[in-house]
């Protein structure tokens, strides 16, 4: 009994020993986990405070599209709500008490800002109606909205000054004797502005005369007239002031640059055609009297100045507009004579056009530069081991035309077996383009110059009848 007993009284003890080492055990790791709470505090919001990376700033148009100004924030607090917050910037000038601000709703989570040049520039020519050039006292604040129950605001600001510019027109147009429109304000030519939006580029034709520059359509003030030099410009708002314009000496194409800026300008004269492209239109061309499908002429890569068309035509009328325009108030190229040409002004009543009398193949050749045309119909010749000339070009028999058609060409005569080919000329050094087989009853056109070489074969020797037609690319070879 006891050794029961004192058995029963160990465990009793022991199960008290074991509970105080858990509570000082306990009681140790809680004092540890504060120690390390305290090195680990989260730091509380700071104040609301409004910043920007300049209070003083000067505005230029060339810098337009940088950023003039940015405005950051600090968060401010909730006061530990947990509430969210939100915030608004606002801008105005200084003693207005933000009376005519420009506004911008920020949202939450966002403690940033950025105004362009020309942004801050039309909120200070528009909005505060402040003189270009003059220094603008202005004010910023941030506005912080606490969405707790009750809602509480907090505001911070910030004084700084911007210099406003008077900003140059968006659009520049060309008058004058010199342009293709003449003294039209109206009509007047619209220069391409560039990617600096203050310069300004036009390229085409000017005639010898006089040009100045407008920035708007239909109305001569204000406009941009020549400075002290052929260098510079000058703005003209009254016609009290002087109109002194730029001379061009020689109708030519010119590549005129304008800074508004810079009160600068460069005429440059080009080695270029008038006109990149153009175009054949009439009775006798490919699709007829429907510009809007005018066929258009290849330009000469080596020399842009030439244009030429090779290929069927009609017997009928034809001339040369610079577009597809439906209006037909283009400007066009039209007869002087059979080899010369002038430029017809759109608009103008002069209507006068090349002819052809038959229909066939045709090579005709526009040179822009001193304003000549040639017109020739395609002659075709054959050469070859089975010909009665052998391979002496120069001496190639040259096929008879249909008397209607002058795409349909025969020769009719003795062959020997051996080959053939139909060159369009007979010059001797073997340039030149020729028809050439694609099968017994086809051929193509082999541009000179290239190494293809096919022929047609003539296996008994007889009278033979060969026809070809360069409009159907078809060929017939007959023995009699």
């Amino acid at each position: 009994m006891k050794n029961l007993n004192i058995k029963r009284i160990f465990r009793q003890n022991a199960h008290r020993l074991y509970s105080r080492i858990g509570l000082i055990a306990a009681i140790f790791m809680l004092a540890t986990s504060c120690e390390k709470y305290d090195e680990f505090k989260i730091p509380t919001a700071e104040p609301l405070a409004l910043t920007a990376t300049k209070s003083e700033i000067v505005l230029t148009q060339k810098e337009a599209a940088n950023n003039a100004v940015n405005f950051t924030w600090t968060t401010g607090t909730n006061q530990g709500t947990g509430a969210s917050i939100s915030y608004i910037l606002k801008i105005d000038k200084k003693g207005n008490n933000f009376a005519n601000p420009a506004s911008f709703a920020m949202g939450k989570g966002v403690y940033s800002k950025s105004i362009t040049v020309a942004e801050l520039n039309d909120y200070l020519l528009n909005t505060w109606k402040v003189t270009p050039n003059a220094v603008a006292q202005l004010e910023a604040k941030v506005e912080a909205t606490i969405s707790s129950n009750p809602e509480t605001k907090d505001m911070a600001g910030f004084s700084f000054s911007a210099t406003p510019y008077q900003p140059v027109s968006k659009t520049l147009y060309l008058i004058g004797s010199a342009s293709p429109n003449g003294w039209d304000a109206g009509k007047a030519l619209a220069l391409t502005p560039q990617s600096d939006p203050t310069l300004f580029t036009f390229q085409g034709t000017l005639n010898a005369g006089e040009l100045k520059f407008i920035t708007t359509s239909g109305q001569f003030l204000p406009s941009y007239n020549k400075g002290a030099d052929d260098s510079h410009i000058v703005y003209r708002t009254s016609d009290n002031q002087p109109d002194n314009k730029f001379t061009i000496n020689e109708t030519a194409v010119y590549k005129v640059t304008v800074s508004l800026l810079d009160l600068a300008i460069v005429i440059n004269k080009m080695n270029l055609p008038p006109y990149s492209s153009l175009y054949m239109v009439g009775s006798a061309a490919p699709n007829g009297w429907d510009i809007s499908k005018a066929t258009q002429l290849v330009q000469n890569a080596d020399n842009p100045y030439l244009f030429t068309y090779t290929g069927v035509m009609n017997a009928g009328e034809f001339k040369f507009p610079v577009n597809r325009n439906s209006d037909w108030g283009q400007d066009m190229y039209m007869k002087t004579d059979d080899t010369h040409m002038y430029l017809h002004k759109g608009g103008a009543s002069d209507d006068n056009k090349w002819s052809v009398t038959k229909k066939g193949y045709y090579t005709i050749t526009l040179n822009l530069l001193d304003n000549t045309i040639s017109i020739n119909r395609l002659k075709l010749y054959m050469v070859g081991s089975a010909t009665p000339v052998g391979w002496s070009i120069d001496k190639a028999v040259e096929l008879a035309e249909d008397a209607t058609d002058g795409c349909i060409f025969t020769y009719t005569g003795p062959m020997v077996a051996g080959e053939f080919k139909f060159p369009v000329n007979r010059n001797t050094d073997w340039g030149q383009d020729m028809y050439m087989k694609t099968d017994d009853t086809h051929m193509y056109l082999h541009k000179g110059g290239a190494s293809d070489d096919n022929k047609w074969n003539i296996t008994a020797e007889g009278n033979y009848v060969v026809t070809a037609n360069v409009e159907t690319l078809s060929i017939s070879i007959q023995k009699k």
